[in-house]
């Protein structure tokens, strides 16, 4: 199984570990990635506020030089594949804006390609394949699956999942012997880019998060999203005295645990997370 991968800004930045847990768990599950040659910024958190046309442009390019590898598009990044899926249908169903990138880019659109968010492409394995993998059950790990905004909305866009009550990460936790416990703050926003210029905001909205996570009996968080990590771990300890509360909640990106169970290294994972995981990991014996 091949995938056209697009990994966006974050996760040749801030964001390495997803970067590297995601090539390295794809290549245990049989997926091809191949990176598209000379992407771009998709236009993140930003562009579309300034200017909704370049917006689609940043996105659209990435899809035409994509067509090379004839394959659909795997997109570890929330905000990346949410920009890349609506670009795709303006290409779809917009020929004067397909005629225009065209002449842009130099690069004919010739191909409809899907654009996937890896946790569809990953969750959309048998889950029995999964679990053949798993040479570390995950037993002690109660898991808050964290899936955002973006992943899921617009629901007629993305296609992906149920918009309010989404399941294909739990559903992956559990396959890897982790307990997903059920809440209802799997979609709420944590304030995604407002974090530097609004951050009193993303405080309040990631400690209702972490408090909805807490008494649901979660330990950890686990997510598919660069900005929600970010937010979560960064901010989790202003969050924690704003809410007069202490959380110690580790938050993972998916593809981290599933790597830990499948039996790779983790310890140089953890290094950019803020909330250190070592103390959980070690208490329910995965270390």
């Amino acid at each position: 199984m091949k995938y056209t991968y697009y990994p966006g800004c974050s996760l040749h930045s801030t964001a390495k570990e997803y970067d590297q847990t995601s090539r390295e768990v794809c290549r245990a599950l049989g997926i091809e990635l191949a990176e598209i040659d000379d992407w771009n910024c998709c236009g993140a958190t930003s562009a579309h506020s300034l200017d909704h046309r370049l917006a689609l442009e940043l996105s659209a390019r990435n899809i035409l030089l994509a067509q090379a590898e004839r394959s659909d598009i795997a997109i570890p990044c929330a905000s990346c594949f949410n920009n890349l899926k609506k670009a795709g249908i303006e290409l779809e169903e917009n020929p004067d804006f397909a005629r225009r990138m065209s002449e842009i880019t130099g690069v004919s659109y010739h191909r409809k390609l899907e654009v996937k968010n890896l946790l569809d492409v990953v969750a959309g394995l048998d889950l029995e394949l999964i679990k053949s993998k798993v040479v570390r059950p995950l037993k002690g790990l109660k898991v808050a699956a964290y899936y955002g905004c973006l992943l899921l909305r617009p629901p007629d866009m993305m296609r992906f999942d149920h918009p309010e009550q989404p399941e294909s990460m739990d559903n992956l936790m559990e396959a890897i012997g982790a307990e997903a416990v059920p809440w209802s703050y799997k979609t709420d926003c944590c304030g995604a880019g407002l974090t530097l210029t609004m951050t009193d905001v993303v405080v309040k909205l990631v400690g209702n998060i972490l408090i909805q996570a807490k008494q649901a009996d979660a330990n950890c968080l686990v997510t598919a999203c660069p900005m929600c990590m970010a937010n979560l771990d960064t901010r989790q300890a202003e969050a924690a005295e704003a809410a007069g509360e202490r959380f110690d909640l580790p938050v993972f990106y998916f593809t981290e645990l599933l790597g830990l169970s499948f039996g790779m290294k983790g310890k140089d994972w953890w290094k950019k997370h803020l909330v250190d995981p070592d103390k959980l990991l070690v208490s329910v014996g995965l270390y």
